[in-house]
């Protein structure tokens, strides 16, 4: 791990039906379209069906089309007005603040990240926006009008994954790829992903929670109904933990993240130690 006077810990969430109990889109960004939320949805999947399209873009391909064609401009502002409609689960809006003090607590200083497949606008507009140190999402090139006309980032299902290792390498800014690429030994990387931990709610998540597994960090899957394939999750050693999507105090949620959370402070405390003594009798 990293030889920093205070080790960071990152925890990267999905955002829908992870953090909101639905595609933030359909709270009021497609109601606003003057369309049923199922309309938008059939659309986008007849557009990517018929195009061979990934089904990222098509959703945001079919936003700009329908806005045009309802002559609604799609405008940043808008969207980010439209996240002011989100309603979360059980305790998320006081979460962070809580698991932040916990990890001062602790000695060491907790990031968190979005990174999801949603609008970043709409993110942006929500009232925890401000939590995050870095929000991964699907976002828009505007015009000199201000008008959305191409997809600046397309965050689909399995790139995700290169969002975690900007995380780990520090490299946040999404056009800067000669970094991200470049190779870097481990000891110099801001975040090892041994301090990370996944929060998602499903098959798309997948990915960065092997991701978790493989590398050393923590994958929890979270929902709203216990179905299968959220058993299935752990049965294949996909994720670590499953637990309903309560981030309350004193939930199995909260309980276990700052579990991790010590755990990985002492581990953090017992490698200074080792190096302290390496440097010392070598």
């Amino acid at each position: 791990m990293t030889s920093i006077s205070k080790p960071i810990i990152a925890i990267m969430y999905d955002f829908d039906k992870t953090l909101c109990a639905k595609d933030m889109q359909n709270y009021r960004f497609i109601p606003s379209l003057g369309i049923k939320v199922s309309e938008f949805w059939d659309y986008t999947n007849k557009v990517q069906q018929e195009e061979h399209m990934d089904s990222v873009l098509a959703y945001m391909y079919a936003a700009i089309k329908i806005s045009k064609e309802k002559n609604i401009p799609l405008k940043r502002s808008r969207l980010e007005e439209n996240g002011k409609g989100i309603d979360f689960f059980e305790g998320v809006t006081d979460w962070f603040s809580r698991i932040n003090k916990y990890g001062e607590e602790n000695g060491v200083t907790i990031e968190h990240y979005v990174i999801s497949s949603g609008m970043k606008e709409i993110i942006d507009g929500t009232q925890i926006s401000r939590e995050f140190k870095n929000i991964f999402a699907c976002e828009y090139l505007y015009d000199e009008n201000g008008n959305a006309v191409w997809p600046k980032t397309a965050v689909n299902y399995t790139n995700k994954t290169q969002f975690v290792y900007r995380i780990n390498k520090g490299v946040l800014d999404v056009s800067n790829d000669d970094d991200l690429n470049r190779s870097m030994p481990d000891d110099s990387k801001r975040i090892p992903f041994q301090n990370m931990i996944y929060i998602g709610d499903g098959l798309s998540d997948v990915p960065c929670m092997k991701m978790m597994k493989s590398y050393g960090g923590k994958a929890i899957a979270v929902y709203q109904q216990l179905d299968e394939k959220v058993k299935e999750l752990l049965r294949k050693d996909r994720v670590d933990y499953i637990y309903p999507a309560d981030y309350s105090e004193n939930s199995g949620l909260d309980k276990t993240v700052k579990d991790i959370i010590r755990n990985m402070a002492i581990s953090d405390k017992l490698y200074e130690e080792y190096s302290r003594q390496i440097k010392k009798y070598e």
